[in-house]
């Protein structure tokens, strides 16, 4: 039976009504189609947690009769509700998705399978890869708020699991599944301007790929802190992390040993050092020749550096420096091409974005202002849920360009455009 304390949220209340374990409300959850640790429902029902997904919350409300907001509001005790008794699931599905209902049904089978370990087992270990694996390549090409609530759960699944008792040869492939859901939450961090937390995530992920003892996911982490780094106005410590990151690199061979030197460059371009620039350039294509793909670049999406991302990074470390614009314009075009595909696996909106971005720059410095509105449109026309920081970032070097042209009275109304874009960034956007 849930303990008898004084309930925090009305979700607490009502279990504690209902008279139950968590791990009978989890399993109760379990038979509605829905997929949620012991650990995450504890934390919900203290109020340490509000975030979950939609299929979390229409599962929770199936279960209790109320919307999740209710449920994770305070307890007052003269306000709280009744119990809604749950009507048995039975009879013809009405949801008219087809697909959502399949997702729940994976979902439902996903935690059935984990839940009958007793200890961690082969088949088991291989759903919580896939699951990681499912995530990382999403994250590029997908809007962020579609998939956060799956990305922390997926977290939250995987501390879960090492908090547990495990058997020996499944903890460094946890500690390293671990270190890359640390990753992923680092970029959704950034992603959603917050700096703190991003560099919080990946000095966690770091721990664990110590843990996992893995040289490539070291790199990897490292290669985030200096993304972060950059785009937050600190380049200096951005070439820092990609140097710190540079010998974990060598000895992986993977694709960070391309990624962590185009970084430095960007950074090297910001504080306006362009041999440094240049020299991080170089190193990066020459890295190619000893890239031999390691277990993280197998699982793909934002877990690889691929040709198209350094295209993107090489335009959008030229376009600091005035006399490379040449170089700049003809790395922006390779990149802009290169993403034109939105069906390949390299594809990703916001490198998308930012090759845009970087071609409107070496425009502006042609004075082709019409070209560059050309160059920025596909930009400004990203809904409020694609408009990570980064890309926000990118659009304001354009305006910035645009006001050191010498030319902004005649883009009065690029750069007004530019202004209202900016003011509606993702973390504005309600999910």
């Amino acid at each position: 039976m849930a303990g008898r304390y004084a309930p925090r949220t009305v979700l607490a209340h009502l279990i504690q009504r209902r008279n139950q374990t968590y791990s009978e409300i989890v399993a109760e959850f379990v038979e509605l189609g829905g997929t949620i640790t012991e650990r995450h429902l504890r934390r919900l029902a203290s109020g340490e947690r509000a975030g979950t997904t939609p299929q979390t919350r229409r599962t929770l409300q199936r279960m209790f009769g109320k919307p999740v907001e209710e449920l994770l509001a305070p307890y007052v005790p003269e306000q709280a509700a009744q119990v809604v008794p749950v009507p048995a699931a039975s009879g013809r599905i009405t949801t008219g998705n087809e697909m959502e209902v399949l997702d729940m049904a994976a979902s439902r089978a996903r935690a059935f399978a984990l839940a009958a370990q007793t200890g961690l087992g082969s088949e088991a270990m291989e759903q919580v890869y896939d699951d990681v694996k499912h995530v990382a390549k999403a994250y590029p090409q997908r809007p962020l708020p579609e998939i956060l609530g799956q990305l922390v759960e997926t977290q939250d699944l995987v501390f879960a699991l090492l908090e547990s008792r495990q058997r020996p040869e499944h903890l460094r492939q946890l500690y390293f599944l671990g270190g890359v859901t640390g990753g992923l939450l680092a970029k959704a961090s950034h992603d959603l301007g917050n700096p703190h937390a991003a560099l919080t995530q990946a000095r966690t992920a770091f721990l664990c790929a110590d843990n996992a003892d893995h040289h490539g996911l070291r790199a990897w982490v490292r290669g985030l802190q200096s993304l972060v780094s950059y785009w937050a106005g600190n380049p200096h410590d951005s070439v820092r992390y990609a140097q710190l990151g540079a010998g974990y690199a060598e000895q992986a061979n993977s694709t960070t040993s391309v990624w962590l030197p185009v970084s430095e460059a960007r950074a090297w371009a910001a504080l306006g050092n362009p041999d440094a620039t240049r020299a991080a350039l170089e190193r990066a294509e020459n890295a190619w020749n000893s890239v031999r793909n390691d277990e993280l670049d197998e699982m793909g999406g934002l877990c690889t550096f691929g040709r198209n991302r350094q295209l993107y990074y090489a335009a959008d470390a030229l376009a600091w420096l005035p006399g490379e614009m040449e170089t700049a314009e003809r790395y922006s075009n390779q990149a802009v091409d290169a993403y034109t595909d939105q069906s390949h696996p390299e594809w990703a909106f916001g490198d998308a974005a930012g090759s845009h971005a970087a071609m409107a720059i070496t425009r502006i410095a042609s004075g082709e202002l019409d070209g560059a509105a050309d160059a920025i449109a596909p930009v400004l026309g990203l809904p409020a849920e694609r408009r990570i920081n980064g890309v926000v970032h990118s659009a304001r070097r354009v305006h910035q360009a645009l006001r050191q042209s010498g030319h902004a009275d005649d883009a009065r109304e690029l750069q007004e455009e530019i202004e209202a874009f900016t003011r509606t960034p993702m973390q504005s956007f309600p999910h």
